[in-house]
């Protein structure tokens, strides 16, 4: 029985000793098949960018078509298939969570870290974004070759992915109404997401958050509605939701084991809470995605 969805480290092939990794879709292809067309969880972050063909991939049941210029921004714990597609090519990005930050974290590093977070899963460059961006993926794969003390090539790809990671959320704050650069509201909310991702299994309780943060819920429920347009409390709902999604897909635990992963006392309360989320039961929803596959 499958217990667990395929969790992908960060394994790069020996003698690679760095944190973080270039290489193309091609690449990946001849390491083996299989690697490609699996689902897998990632425990790093990563980034691809399509620059020739297209393809549909899988990103925590979402299909997203792609096609040169897209940009899938995938963080840690994320459920990814690259599809059946192969007359397609792009760069893959591959790079520890800890290595966004540089060693000295400034109130500026501190920004650059949490647009990573505010990224979308999908960005789609001009012809020349998608140049820029190429450029910078083929000078950090050439640079990970260089014959140098390990921490000096980590500090030069640190800033390399700092300057491509600021390009990004450039480019995307042009597409959107700016507020300050790291409001309050959005300093709570990022906590909150931060909680929410260690603890939903335990806490369903908008009070329990609110407490261990040391707000009052309505400045909570003001922090998430200004940053999310949502409620905490549907916040939390679907986040547990998206996890026994990922569950029920990618293992064979049965429902019941699943409800009490995720913290329901009561299969049946599980059963009740899915189907509000999501218009069916979770044998169902079990059914319907292995059809698809």
């Amino acid at each position: 029985m499958n217990t667990e969805i395929q969790r992908l480290g960060y394994q790069p092939q020996a003698p690679y000793q760095l944190d973080l990794e270039v290489f193309s879709v091609a690449d990946l292809r001849h390491r083996g098949k299989e690697q490609v067309r699996v689902t897998h969880r990632y425990e790093f972050h990563t980034l691809v960018c399509v620059t020739q063909g297209r393809c549909t991939q899988m990103v925590d049941f979402k299909s997203i078509s792609c096609e040169p210029g897209s940009l899938l921004v995938l963080r840690a714990g994320q459920a990814h298939n690259y599809g059946e597609d192969e007359d397609w090519d792009g760069w893959n990005l591959l790079f520890r969570p800890e290595f966004v930050l540089p060693v000295s974290t400034t109130s500026h590093d501190l920004k650059l870290a949490l647009n990573l977070e505010r990224l979308p899963e999908h960005m789609v460059l001009s012809s020349q974004e998608l140049r820029k961006a190429t450029d910078l993926f083929q000078q950090m794969r050439e640079d990970t070759l260089i014959d140098a003390p390990q921490e000096d090539v980590h500090a030069l790809l640190r800033h390399q992915l700092h300057t491509l990671l600021t390009r990004l959320s450039i480019l995307q704050g042009r597409q959107q109404v700016q507020g300050l650069p790291v409001s309050a509201a959005l300093q709570r909310f990022n906590r909150f997401q931060q909680l929410v991702d260690e603890r939903f299994a335990q806490w369903h309780q908008v009070a329990d958050y609110a407490s261990h943060l040391g707000y009052t819920e309505k400045t909570l429920a003001r922090a998430v509605a200004a940053s999310m347009g949502t409620t905490a409390k549907a916040f939390i709902a679907a986040r547990i939701h998206l996890e026994a999604k990922r569950l029920l897909v990618h293992t064979d635990l049965p429902v019941a084991t699943i409800a009490e992963k995720l913290g329901f006392d009561e299969a049946t309360n599980f059963s009740k809470f899915f189907r509000r989320e999501g218009d069916c039961t979770p044998a169902e929803f079990r059914r319907q995605q292995r059809m698809s596959l």
